[in-house]
Formats: C-alpha cells, sequence, structure tokens
C-alpha cells in the first residue's frame, strides 16, 4: 500500500464526497455517509481477502465472514484477483478518525487493485466489509465490483430488533442465527427476543409451553452467536402486563390484577418476587447491558386488586410507584432497563419527579406503528422533557396481515427515526408483531432492511432510494422486478385502505366468509375494487416469476439443497437469487391478496348463477333446462366457483406449512391449518348442499330457495 497515495487521497476525501455521494448509482443498504464512485472493476480472477498484521481475532472473523459471504456466490481467488485488505487504524495512521467514527465508523478506499477496509475497532472493521459485500455485485467469473471511497459511521449508537416469540411463531436456534448473520450484514447491533411466557425459568417450570419455548441452553447459544458479529441480545420479559399465559395458572392467580387476565396487581408481594425471579435468570442467560422490561398496556390496572388504589391516586402514580420498584429490586443485576412508553407518557409532570436514580438506570422506548401526520415528538417530550434517555419503536406493520403493509411501515419508521435523532434518541428498536399467531418472518424483510438503514443513516432517510436498491443488495435481482414486486403489495394495500375503506390486506378479511352477514356487508365494499386490487396482487406474482426466470444458476454457486425438503420451501428452480424464502414469502402473500379480491367476485358470482337458474326452473323449454343445469355446473362443477374457493385454500394451506417450517418450530401451526381446514369444510359442506339440489333438478325440475342452500341474494344492481 502507497501511503502517500491514500493520505493525498484523503486529504481531499471530504471536499467533494457529500456531493459525489449525491450522484453515486451504487445500491447499498445502509447508504454511507460520504461515498465517491471510483469506478467498476470485473472480478474475472475473484478476490483475495487478507488482515493486516496485526490481525485480532474478531478481525479475522470478519475477513472469514467475508469470504464466505463470496464463495456462496461463486467469487474465488486465482492469480490477478482484486485484494481486499482489512485493517485497524493503528496500521493507518494518515487516516483519521473523528470521536464520532471510533465506535462502530469505518474508511474504505480503493487504490489500483486494491480495496482497503479500515476501522478503529473491531465493529468498525466488521461493518465495512459488510459494505464491500454489497459493492460486488453479481455471481461468479460475472461479478462487478462498484469501487468507491467510503467514509461511515452510524447516526445511532442502538440499531435493533424487537422479535415476537410470544404470539404463536416461535424461531428455531437455527433460523435465528440466521436472523443475527442478516441483521449484521446491515449494520443492526442488538436483537430482542419478546417473551410473555416463552422463555424457560428453572425458577417458574410450569410457564413455557413443551416445543414452544426457548431453553436456557439455546439462550446462551444465541449469545454467544450473536457476540461475534457485533450484537448484544436483549430479552424482553413482560413485567407487568401481557402476561394472560402465566396467570391462567392457578398458583398464580393471587398475583393477578384480574381473575385469568394479563396484568400483574402491583400490592402484591409476589408480584415482586416472581419478576426478581425471572429477571435474576434472565441476567445470567443474556449478559449483555440491558434488560427489557415492558410494561406496556396494562390495561387491566385498576380494574380488580388495585382499583382502590388507583382511584385514589390516580392510574400514573400507582403505574410509576410500580415501575420504580420494579428497577430497585432489579437494581443488583447491574443493568440499563428498557421500558415501553405508552403508559408512562401520559403523565409528564410525574416523569419530571421521578428520582434521578431511576432516570439514569432507565431507556423509555417510545413506541408508535403508524404514519403521523403531526410528526412523533409528543410520544417523545414527556421523557426528554423529564431528562430521561429514549429510543424510538416503529414497526414493520406485519401484524393481523397476509402481507406487511409497507406503506404505513416505511413512513412510519422514516419519520418516527428522524423525529428521534432530532430530539436526542439513542437508539432505534423496530419491531415485528405476530398478534394472530399467524406471521411469518420471512415476509417481514423489507421493513427490517429499511429500519436498518434509517437507524444508521443521518436524518431522514430516503424511501425511494431503498426500494430502488433493495432488490439487488438483499436478493441479488438484477432485473429490478422484485423492487416493482413489492411496490405492487403496497398498491394492492392501498386499495383495500384507501379505495374500499376496509381494512389493508388483514387476514380477517382474508377468513371472512363472503357468504355471511359480515362478509355480504364488506363485500358490497370490496367487490367495486376487486378488480384493481387483483391485477396488483397479479402483478407481483408475474413479476416475482420474471424474476426468478431471469436468475438462472450459475457454475459455483450455491443454490441450497439439491432434494426437497418440506422444512426448506416448496421447491422452484434453483436459482443465483438470495434469501428465496423471503421471496416464496412474497408470492405467498401475493396469492393471499388475490384471494381476497377473487373470493367476493366468485360468492358474487355463484348467487348470480343460482337466482337465474332458480328463475328458470319452472320452464318447459330444453334449452333453457340445459341452461339451468350448466348454471348449477357453474357453481359446484369440475370447474365451478365453489371448486376454485376449495382449491384455493388448500394450495394456501400446503404453501403456508412449507413456508412456516422456514423459519419456525412446530409449535402454534396446529391452529393456522385447523383455520385453513376449517374453511375448506365450509365450502365442501355448500358443495354438498348443492349436489343436493343438483339431484333434486335432475329428479324433479325443482330448485329449493337459495336462501335453504345459505346463497345470499345477489348484490342489488349499481343505479
Amino acid at each position: 500500500m502507497h501511503f502517500s497515495r491514500l493520505g493525498a487521497l484523503l486529504v481531499g476525501f471530504g471536499l467533494f464526497a457529500a456531493v459525489a455521494s449525491a450522484q453515486s448509482s451504487i445500491k447499498l443498504i445502509p447508504m454511507p455517509r460520504e461515498i465517491h464512485a471510483t469506478g467498476e472493476e470485473a472480478l474475472t480472477h475473484g478476490v483475495g481477502v487478507f488482515c493486516t498484521a496485526p490481525c485480532a481475532v474478531e478481525d479475522r472473523f470478519a475477513a472469514d465472514d467475508l469470504t464466505a459471504s463470496l464463495l456462496a456466490r461463486g467469487i474465488v481467488g486465482s492469480p490477478g484477483a482484486v485484494v481486499i485488505e482489512l485493517a485497524r487504524a493503528s496500521a493507518h495512521p494518515e487516516v483519521k478518525f473523528t470521536d464520532e467514527m471510533r465506535a462502530e465508523g469505518y474508511v474504505i478506499t480503493k487504490i489500483g487493485k486494491t480495496l482497503t477496509v479500515i476501522g478503529d475497532s473491531a465493529a468498525g472493521v466488521f461493518y465495512g466489509a459488510q459494505t464491500v459485500k454489497q459493492l460486488i455485485e453479481g455471481n461468479g467469473e460475472s461479478a462487478v465490483l462498484h469501487g468507491a471511497n467510503v467514509r461511515d459511521w452510524p447516526a445511532m449508537k442502538y440499531r435493533g430488533l424487537d422479535d415476537d416469540l410470544s404470539r404463536g411463531p416461535v424461531t428455531t436456534l437455527e433460523f435465528q442465527k440466521h436472523l443475527i448473520r442478516t441483521l449484521a450484514a446491515y449494520k443492526v447491533n442488538l436483537y430482542s427476543p419478546y417473551f410473555e411466557h416463552t422463555q424457560q425459568y428453572a425458577s417458574n417450570p410450569l410457564m413455557a409451553p413443551p416445543g414452544g419455548s426457548v431453553s436456557a441452553t439455546e439462550a446462551r447459544e444465541l449469545v454467544e452467536y450473536a457476540r461475534l458479529y457485533h450484537i448484544d441480545v436483549v430479552p424482553e420479559q413482560e413485567a407487568f402486563g401481557h402476561l394472560h399465559h402465566n396467570l391462567t395458572w392457578e398458583q398464580y392467580q393471587p398475583l393477578a390484577e384480574t381473575p385469568h387476565g394479563a396484568v400483574l396487581a402491583p400490592g402484591q408481594p409476589g408480584s415482586i418476587e416472581l419478576i426478581k425471579q425471572m429477571f435474576t435468570e434472565l441476567a445470567a442467560l443474556y449478559p449483555g447491558p440491558f434488560l427489557h422490561i415492558g410494561a406496556d398496556e396494562t390495561v387491566d390496572l385498576g380494574l380488580g386488586q388495585t382499583k382502590a388504589d388507583v382511584d385514589s391516586r390516580g392510574l400514573g402514580a400507582v403505574y410509576l410507584d410500580f415501575l420504580q420498584r420494579i428497577v430497585a429490586e432489579l437494581k443488583p443485576l447491574n443493568r440499563r432497563f428498557l421500558f415501553w412508553g405508552d403508559i408512562a407518557q401520559d403523565s409528564p409532570d410525574l416523569l419530571k419527579d421521578l428520582p434521578q436514580s431511576f432516570k439514569d438506570s432507565t431507556i423509555a422506548v417510545a413506541w408508535v406503528y403508524s404514519p403521523e401526520a403531526r410528526g412523533y415528538d409528543r410520544f417523545l417530550t414527556p421523557f426528554t422533557n423529564a431528562g430521561m434517555e429514549t429510543w424510538v419503536a416503529p414497526s414493520v406493520n406485519n401484524f393481523r396481515k397476509v402481507y406487511p403493509n409497507n406503506n404505513y411501515a416505511l413512513a412510519n419508521i422514516q419519520r418516527f427515526t428522524a423525529d428521534g435523532q432530532r430530539l436526542g434518541s439513542t437508539g432505534q428498536l423496530n419491531t415485528i408483531w405476530n398478534d394472530d399467531g399467524e406471521g411469518l418472518f420471512n415476509q417481514d424483510w423489507y421493513g427490517i432492511l429499511f429500519g436498518a438503514a434509517a437507524a444508521w443513516q443521518k436524518g431522514e432517510s430516503s424511501i425511494p432510494d431503498f426500494q430502488n436498491a433493495y432488490a439487488q443488495v438483499f436478493h441479488g435481482d438484477a432485473t429490478g422486478d422484485l423492487n416493482e414486486a413489492q411496490k405492487e403489495m403496497m398498491l394492492a394495500h392501498s386499495v383495500l385502505k384507501d379505495q374500499a375503506k376496509e381494512g389493508d390486506g388483514t387476514n380477517s378479511i382474508f377468513w371472512l366468509d363472503p357468504m355471511s352477514k359480515d362478509g355480504l356487508r364488506i363485500g358490497a365494499q370490496v367487490l367495486p375494487f376487486a378488480h384493481e386490487l387483483r391485477l396488483h396482487a397479479e402483478r407481483a406474482l408475474t413479476l416475482i416469476a420474471q424474476a426468478r426466470a431471469a436468475a438462472p444458476a450459475a457454475p459455483g454457486v450455491s443454490t441450497g439443497p439439491k432434494t426437497y425438503d418440506p422444512a426448506d420451501s416448496y421447491p422452484s428452480a434453483a436459482t443465483t437469487l438470495r434469501e428465496t424464502a423471503a421471496i416464496d414469502a412474497l408470492e405467498f402473500g401475493a396469492r393471499r391478496m388475490d384471494l381476497i379480491g377473487l373470493k367476493f367476485q366468485l360468492s358474487e358470482e355463484i348467487a348470480e348463477g343460482y337466482e337465474r337458474a332458480y328463475a328458470m326452473q319452472n320452464t318447459t323449454d330444453k334449452k333453457q333446462r340445459l341452461n339451468v343445469s350448466r348454471e348449477l355446473s357453474d357453481i359446484n362443477g369440475v370447474n365451478g366457483r365453489i371448486q376454485d374457493f376449495i382449491d384455493a385454500y388448500s394450495l394456501l394451506r400446503d404453501l403456508y406449512e412449507q413456508a412456516w417450517y422456514r423459519s419456525n418450530r412446530a409449535y402454534a401451526l396446529r391452529p393456522v391449518l385447523e383455520h385453513y381446514d376449517y374453511t375448506v369444510g365450509i365450502w365442501e359442506g355448500r358443495s354438498d348442499r348443492l349436489r343436493s339440489a343438483q339431484r333434486q333438478w335432475s329428479d324433479t325440475h325443482t330448485l329449493p330457495p337459495a336462501a335453504d342452500l345459505g346463497i345470499p341474494p345477489p348484490a342489488p344492481a349499481a343505479k
């Protein structure tokens, strides 16, 4: 390395980097603060990755991780290869690191055939190596290096993901490791598994369900694995509300605010003792700097054992007193305690009067999961005005939906994170929630990656830039079709939310029987827009197919298992695309979205067809009698509308089961599959009733009234 050339380059770097970054066409997530493209270089001879002596153990890991990532893409080193050097700042004294860069910042320089990654810390070297992964586009001998000079460091110190493991899906340890690797690749440094009852406790063995909980051994293994990737695992154990599954056990009934409710009664001495038992075990398993005590949505508080106290002193006072007791009792664990801010934010004056010791021991995590036209200041200022540290918690908006509503997710993440940065929030904790137990983690990556970008980048992150980069960076899709598929799903959500004014692709509308009372009412709203809804969903499916077709397998590129495994995915052609489970999950979401529109169309066609058949039943005209048989067959024949329902839900049931096992344990799958089976059974029952009507027509040339078969009348004609 010619230090004089490198030094001269760096002296001038700051003068043009900010301008050059705006002109750069390089696609990266997150986008570095300062980047200047230096030109592309074909990697015909691959790359060689080296760690400059003295090479710390952590830096060797970063080099090995980068090498393994490139090998998986068929990029191997040979004579004449481009050199990627990983080094500490101490080996390059001519490179200057500002104080804000030292903890996690890095510098990348490209001179000749050498790309040098320099960090002042192990984290900085590692994050620089992650950027290099993205600077290399393509696979095998056709790969290209986008040369660049980079100076980069994060806007927020803590960049995390809160992962709901208590409302159905519980991910496998293997998938959690994949999650850790992927989060680290996008510079996330904190992972927070959310527990209500799914962490196993030796002191309270009744709580955790068999097969659906995390053991102490698994927790320790995950923590050690995450440490290699510069990620702290921060467990969240609900310590006040959201404890229904625990409080259904009879032995804990004295601690429940209301019988079999969800909130611990603050006045019961056993409540604090239970919290101490759980968190003492957690602290031993998860030795990071934080523990998360939850304490959100304490909806039962003041309705049962604590009613007199709340009536006398007020909800805020009782709530904050118990929060102080929890933190005081857990002080020997020597951690900072995170808590959700939704209850405390309503008592700004009480927050100001809290002891300084409590403020120093806690971090308020403000959470809001929707776009807010007025901004997010009002969720943060009750804490900042009280002199408390804050984090922001947006959401990927996956909860209770056939696919995340990324219209809401991206806007929420973008603005909430930017407002948090402006008001001094030190962290972002993006969230995943599986409220109805149907969530598929692999559908959530779009919002997860944008959250990573928003927390790392300074100010308001660009949504269009992210949308333009996502498919290439995450999937290796050079066509951009997967970017467009994501946009089509956003448009489909908009049709339901903004035009039909009925939800936004919720699971409830997916499961809704279109011939039920609610189904008829909601169907009347959705049906005028079903055509447009379906075109967006089907356009997404077409774009996904095009992206797959354009990315055939290349020699030397890993394409995953060679034989079909039910726990892997439904079979598809080997492809150079990456993260194919997320592509499968996107396709599954589009199929479900399409069925929302189709079922209201089919239901209306069944009603109209039967009405026509019933009106013709007294005819003596031979041709019209044939038409009656045809109408009935269109409803209940081999290719009839009822069979369309049966086929669609049956296919989606199988695809769901396969998608589930891509990330989850078997626990909690059964209720969702039963919902599919139940829905198929509804239509099988209708098929049987229609078959009886078809026999009656054949025998007597009469038909029962539609109401006897559970068929509603057609919707009134539009005026």
